[in-house]
Protein backbone atom coordinates (compact mmCIF):
# COMPACT_ATOMS: atom_id res chain seq x y z
CA UNK A 1 0.00 0.00 0.00
CA UNK A 2 1.26 3.27 -0.76
CA UNK A 3 -0.55 5.18 1.90
CA UNK A 4 -1.42 3.61 5.53
CA UNK A 5 -3.41 5.81 7.01
CA UNK A 6 -5.49 8.40 4.64
CA UNK A 7 -7.93 11.33 5.19
CA UNK A 8 -10.74 10.94 2.30
CA UNK A 9 -12.14 14.52 2.19
CA UNK A 10 -16.24 14.09 0.41
CA UNK A 11 -18.32 16.93 -0.52
CA UNK A 12 -21.69 16.61 0.44
CA UNK A 13 -23.06 17.29 -2.88
CA UNK A 14 -21.41 14.01 -3.80
CA UNK A 15 -24.01 11.92 -2.04
CA UNK A 16 -27.12 13.61 -3.52
CA UNK A 17 -26.62 11.58 -6.44
CA UNK A 18 -29.29 12.66 -9.38
CA UNK A 19 -31.32 14.35 -6.71
CA UNK A 20 -31.55 18.43 -6.48
CA UNK A 21 -30.92 17.89 -2.77
CA UNK A 22 -30.69 15.63 0.08
CA UNK A 23 -29.40 11.93 0.22
CA UNK A 24 -29.35 9.56 -2.52
CA UNK A 25 -28.95 5.86 -0.71
CA UNK A 26 -27.56 4.49 -3.64
CA UNK A 27 -24.91 6.70 -4.12
CA UNK A 28 -24.10 6.49 -0.35
CA UNK A 29 -23.79 2.49 -0.64
CA UNK A 30 -21.80 3.40 -3.56
CA UNK A 31 -19.13 4.63 -1.65
CA UNK A 32 -19.10 2.91 1.24
CA UNK A 33 -18.40 0.07 -0.90
CA UNK A 34 -15.44 2.04 -2.70
CA UNK A 35 -13.98 2.80 0.71
CA UNK A 36 -14.59 -0.89 2.06
CA UNK A 37 -12.36 -2.11 -0.78
CA UNK A 38 -9.13 -0.42 0.94
CA UNK A 39 -10.62 -1.34 4.24
CA UNK A 40 -10.25 -4.56 3.46
CA UNK A 41 -6.44 -4.18 2.74
CA UNK A 42 -5.97 -2.73 5.97
CA UNK A 43 -5.84 1.18 5.26
CA UNK A 44 -7.00 3.16 8.33
CA UNK A 45 -9.56 5.87 7.43
CA UNK A 46 -11.15 8.98 8.26
CA UNK A 47 -13.54 10.70 6.38
CA UNK A 48 -14.72 14.45 6.42
CA UNK A 49 -18.17 15.18 4.68
CA UNK A 50 -19.49 18.33 3.68
CA UNK A 51 -23.06 19.40 3.97
CA UNK A 52 -23.74 21.00 1.16
CA UNK A 53 -26.33 18.84 0.00
CA UNK A 54 -28.58 19.60 2.93
CA UNK A 55 -27.18 23.56 3.32
CA UNK A 56 -27.62 24.30 0.01
CA UNK A 57 -31.22 22.73 0.29
CA UNK A 58 -32.12 25.56 2.38
CA UNK A 59 -30.33 27.88 0.73
CA UNK A 60 -33.20 29.73 0.03
CA UNK A 61 -33.70 30.80 3.81
CA UNK A 62 -30.11 30.91 4.40
CA UNK A 63 -30.23 34.52 2.73
CA UNK A 64 -32.01 35.80 5.83
CA UNK A 65 -29.64 34.47 7.93
CA UNK A 66 -26.21 36.15 8.90
CA UNK A 67 -23.16 34.17 8.49
CA UNK A 68 -22.44 32.49 11.90
CA UNK A 69 -25.86 30.91 11.75
CA UNK A 70 -25.28 29.95 8.10
CA UNK A 71 -21.89 28.06 8.95
CA UNK A 72 -23.80 26.26 12.09
CA UNK A 73 -26.35 25.29 9.76
CA UNK A 74 -23.86 23.90 7.47
CA UNK A 75 -22.28 22.56 10.42
CA UNK A 76 -25.23 20.26 11.47
CA UNK A 77 -25.91 19.41 8.06
CA UNK A 78 -22.71 17.71 7.98
CA UNK A 79 -23.75 15.52 11.13
CA UNK A 80 -26.36 14.37 9.65
CA UNK A 81 -24.30 13.04 6.33
CA UNK A 82 -21.92 11.50 8.70
CA UNK A 83 -24.96 9.78 10.40
CA UNK A 84 -25.72 8.30 6.71
CA UNK A 85 -22.29 7.10 6.05
CA UNK A 86 -21.96 5.30 9.65
CA UNK A 87 -25.03 3.70 9.18
CA UNK A 88 -24.17 1.69 5.89
CA UNK A 89 -20.45 1.47 7.33
CA UNK A 90 -22.61 -0.98 10.31
CA UNK A 91 -24.82 -2.18 7.89
CA UNK A 92 -21.90 -3.93 6.56
CA UNK A 93 -20.43 -4.80 9.67
CA UNK A 94 -17.66 -2.14 9.08
CA UNK A 95 -16.80 -0.68 12.41
CA UNK A 96 -17.61 3.13 12.06
CA UNK A 97 -17.12 6.08 14.74
CA UNK A 98 -18.64 9.24 14.41
CA UNK A 99 -17.08 12.26 16.48
CA UNK A 100 -18.34 16.09 15.65
CA UNK A 101 -16.50 19.42 16.11
CA UNK A 102 -20.26 20.60 17.89
CA UNK A 103 -20.99 18.78 21.06
CA UNK A 104 -23.89 16.05 20.16
CA UNK A 105 -23.48 13.66 23.32
CA UNK A 106 -26.14 11.37 21.83
CA UNK A 107 -25.33 11.11 18.37
CA UNK A 108 -21.50 11.77 18.36
CA UNK A 109 -18.13 11.33 20.38
CA UNK A 110 -15.87 14.71 20.66
CA UNK A 111 -13.15 15.10 18.97
CA UNK A 112 -9.78 13.59 20.88
CA UNK A 113 -7.11 13.21 18.65
CA UNK A 114 -5.34 10.59 20.91
CA UNK A 115 -8.65 8.28 21.17
CA UNK A 116 -9.20 9.07 17.48
CA UNK A 117 -5.63 7.04 16.65
CA UNK A 118 -6.48 4.86 19.02
CA UNK A 119 -9.73 3.87 16.81
CA UNK A 120 -8.03 4.16 13.90
CA UNK A 121 -5.46 1.86 15.06
CA UNK A 122 -8.32 -1.05 16.03
CA UNK A 123 -9.24 -0.38 12.14
CA UNK A 124 -12.43 1.78 12.78
CA UNK A 125 -13.53 4.21 10.61
CA UNK A 126 -13.18 7.69 11.99
CA UNK A 127 -16.18 9.92 10.46
CA UNK A 128 -15.39 13.53 11.26
CA UNK A 129 -18.51 15.72 11.19
CA UNK A 130 -19.39 19.35 12.86
CA UNK A 131 -16.38 21.00 10.86
CA UNK A 132 -14.26 22.72 13.12
CA UNK A 133 -16.63 23.16 16.11
CA UNK A 134 -16.18 27.22 14.66
CA UNK A 135 -17.60 29.33 11.61
CA UNK A 136 -15.57 31.15 8.86
CA UNK A 137 -14.12 27.39 8.52
CA UNK A 138 -14.64 25.48 5.73
CA UNK A 139 -14.50 22.00 5.18
CA UNK A 140 -11.90 21.98 3.67
CA UNK A 141 -10.00 23.48 6.45
CA UNK A 142 -11.67 21.09 8.40
CA UNK A 143 -10.45 18.35 6.49
CA UNK A 144 -6.86 19.37 6.75
CA UNK A 145 -6.98 20.01 10.63
CA UNK A 146 -8.36 16.57 11.08
CA UNK A 147 -5.52 14.88 8.56
CA UNK A 148 -2.71 16.64 10.51
CA UNK A 149 -4.31 15.95 13.41
CA UNK A 150 -4.91 11.80 12.96
CA UNK A 151 -1.05 12.05 11.71
CA UNK A 152 -2.43 11.23 7.96
CA UNK A 153 -0.20 10.07 5.22
CA UNK A 154 -2.42 12.11 2.96
CA UNK A 155 -5.39 13.78 2.13
CA UNK A 156 -7.26 12.59 -0.52
CA UNK A 157 -10.18 14.68 -2.08
CA UNK A 158 -12.41 12.95 -3.99
CA UNK A 159 -14.12 14.98 -6.80
CA UNK A 160 -16.42 14.50 -10.14
CA UNK A 161 -13.32 14.98 -12.22
CA UNK A 162 -9.93 12.47 -12.95
CA UNK A 163 -7.16 15.66 -11.12
CA UNK A 164 -6.65 18.94 -11.63
CA UNK A 165 -6.57 20.98 -14.84
CA UNK A 166 -4.97 24.16 -16.27
CA UNK A 167 -8.87 24.77 -16.91
CA UNK A 168 -11.83 23.73 -15.88
CA UNK A 169 -12.11 20.26 -18.22
CA UNK A 170 -16.24 20.24 -18.57
CA UNK A 171 -15.68 23.74 -20.60
CA UNK A 172 -12.85 23.04 -21.99
CA UNK A 173 -11.80 20.54 -24.41
CA UNK A 174 -8.31 21.45 -24.44
CA UNK A 175 -8.08 21.38 -20.74
CA UNK A 176 -4.65 19.44 -19.55
CA UNK A 177 -4.33 17.53 -16.75
CA UNK A 178 -1.17 17.73 -14.67
CA UNK A 179 -0.22 13.95 -12.93
CA UNK A 180 1.98 16.08 -10.24
CA UNK A 181 2.10 19.71 -9.54
CA UNK A 182 3.67 21.87 -6.52
CA UNK A 183 2.15 23.82 -3.69
CA UNK A 184 3.82 27.03 -5.12
CA UNK A 185 2.83 26.02 -8.77
CA UNK A 186 -0.71 25.68 -7.59
CA UNK A 187 -0.51 29.17 -5.97
CA UNK A 188 0.92 31.32 -9.46
CA UNK A 189 -1.32 29.46 -11.64
CA UNK A 190 -4.15 30.36 -9.32
CA UNK A 191 -5.65 26.87 -9.24
CA UNK A 192 -8.33 26.12 -6.70
CA UNK A 193 -8.21 22.87 -4.79
CA UNK A 194 -9.10 24.28 -1.83
CA UNK A 195 -9.56 27.19 -0.09
CA UNK A 196 -6.74 29.71 0.86
CA UNK A 197 -6.97 28.76 4.38
CA UNK A 198 -6.80 24.66 4.34
CA UNK A 199 -4.24 25.06 1.24
CA UNK A 200 -1.95 26.81 3.34
CA UNK A 201 -1.85 24.74 6.62
CA UNK A 202 -1.53 21.46 4.27
CA UNK A 203 1.65 23.59 2.42
CA UNK A 204 2.91 24.67 5.69
CA UNK A 205 3.08 20.77 7.16
CA UNK A 206 3.90 19.44 4.19
CA UNK A 207 0.66 17.77 3.64
CA UNK A 208 0.40 15.99 0.05
CA UNK A 209 -2.87 16.37 -1.34
CA UNK A 210 -4.47 13.81 -3.90
CA UNK A 211 -7.00 15.04 -6.31
CA UNK A 212 -9.57 12.27 -7.87
CA UNK A 213 -12.51 11.39 -9.31
CA UNK A 214 -14.04 9.51 -6.47
CA UNK A 215 -17.17 8.51 -8.55
CA UNK A 216 -15.43 5.86 -11.17
CA UNK A 217 -15.55 2.58 -9.85
CA UNK A 218 -11.84 1.29 -8.63
CA UNK A 219 -10.04 4.54 -8.69
CA UNK A 220 -9.70 4.47 -4.70
CA UNK A 221 -7.97 1.21 -4.89
CA UNK A 222 -6.07 2.22 -7.76
CA UNK A 223 -4.51 5.68 -5.59
CA UNK A 224 -3.85 3.40 -2.60
CA UNK A 225 -1.92 0.23 -4.07
CA UNK A 226 0.30 2.85 -5.97
CA UNK A 227 -1.09 2.97 -9.70
CA UNK A 228 -1.33 6.54 -11.06
CA UNK A 229 -5.11 8.45 -10.64
CA UNK A 230 -5.96 11.73 -9.76
CA UNK A 231 -3.28 14.44 -9.35
CA UNK A 232 -1.02 14.82 -6.26
CA UNK A 233 -0.20 18.11 -5.20
CA UNK A 234 3.40 18.49 -3.01
CA UNK A 235 6.78 20.24 -2.37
Amino acid sequence: MKYKRILLKLSGESLMGQKNYGIDPEKVNQFVNEIKSIYDLGVEIGIVIGGGNIFRGLSEAGKAMDRTQGDFMGMLATVINGMALQSVFMNQNIPAQLVSGLKIDKIADEVNPIKIKQALSEHKIVIFAGGTGNPFFTTDTGAVLRALEISADAILKGTRVDGIYDKDPEKYNDAIKYDTITYDETLQKELKIMDSTAFALAKDNRLPIIVFDMNTSGNLYKLITGNKTGTLVTN
